[in-house]
């Protein structure tokens, strides 16, 4: 505690002096750039990684970076998220998951949270569609690569989650929003971006213009977000499969994400909560939940 006295002290003397116009702005309103979800693991700051000044990042922490689908759950996560998009007017979002999660160890033995820790456990359980996912599509890796690979996977699961909110859904489909996906390594520094044109986590360039659109890796740019705009209409019909959906995969390197086809007839009202989790790899849990709202009961 008289560590963190002396920091108070410290940036009341040092850094708060020298930025008193900013807090006095500050003080009126907030007008933050990008909501960024990641843990609340001790070893990883959003602020510190991004060198952001305050005010810059509207931010969400919780144990494993988890957003529970719409209607999951009375939690902060969902009015949070709420907040900084209708509110605060946010149109990025960054989800970022860390090297060495202690809550995607405990993900993938759930079984043994339940008597020792059971509200972890009862958290935990919001992430199933990434336990499931890893569990019956990764039976050949073990140990920290399993780690590593669940770790990347339950950050594209949690921005699946994310377009279940009514607000994220209109955004996304007036092209207002972008979501990405990241992934922080304690040990290096470097954070991994999921690149949604190459299906695939590549390292985020140490130096690129301000004014750079996000292009593709594979264009020497920006990574493409994993979520930047929705189809005005889901083909009625289940998409057919790109025939077997896990290829071996180099590290950081997860799925590959099968979005609906653009079709002129249908909608995602005529899907069953079964289509649904095909197509989205959500838990049946998860599926039945949004195909309920859909139908509007």
């Amino acid at each position: 505690m008289k560590k963190l006295v002396r920091g108070l002290r410290e940036f009341r003397e040092t850094y708060f002096s020298t930025h008193r116009e900013l807090f006095e702005q500050l003080s009126h309103k907030q007008k933050p750039r990008v909501l960024f979800i990641t843990c609340s693991d001790s070893r990883i700051d959003p602020t510190l990684i991004t060198q952001a000044e305050p005010g810059e990042l509207f931010v969400i922490r919780n144990a494993g970076n988890i957003i529970p689908p719409f209607g999951a759950t009375n939690g902060g996560e969902g009015a949070t998220v709420e907040y900084a998009i209708h509110a605060l007017g946010v149109e990025q979002i960054v989800v970022c998951g860390h090297s060495h999660c202690g809550a995607m160890k405990g993900l993938l033995q759930l079984g043994k949270l339940e008597e020792e820790m059971p509200l972890v456990y009862d958290w935990l359980r919001h992430a199933e569609a990434t336990r499931r996912l890893v569990k019956e599509n990764y039976e050949e890796y073990e140990g920290e690569e399993l780690l590593e690979i669940t770790i990347a996977e339950n950050v594209l699961t949690q921005i699946e989650n994310l377009q279940t909110y009514p607000v994220i859904h209109s955004r996304l489909y007036q092209g207002r929003l972008k979501i990405y996906g990241w992934v922080y390594h304690i040990e290096t520094g470097e954070v991994f971006a999921y690149d949604a044109t190459d299906h695939h986590y590549v390292s985020l360039p140490q130096i690129f213009g301000d004014d750079q659109e996000a292009s593709g890796s594979s264009n020497g740019g920006f990574p493409s977000p994993v979520a930047c705009e929705l189809p005005q209409r889901f083909n009625g019909a289940a998409a057919s499969k790109n025939g077997p959906r896990n290829q071996p995969r180099q590290q950081n390197q997860p799925r590959q994400q099968n979005q609906p086809q653009v079709g002129q007839e249908g909608s995602v009202q005529e899907w069953g909560a079964q289509e649904l989790a095909a197509e989205f790899r959500l838990s049946p849990e998860q599926a039945e939940r949004i195909y309920r709202g859909s139908k509007g009961r």
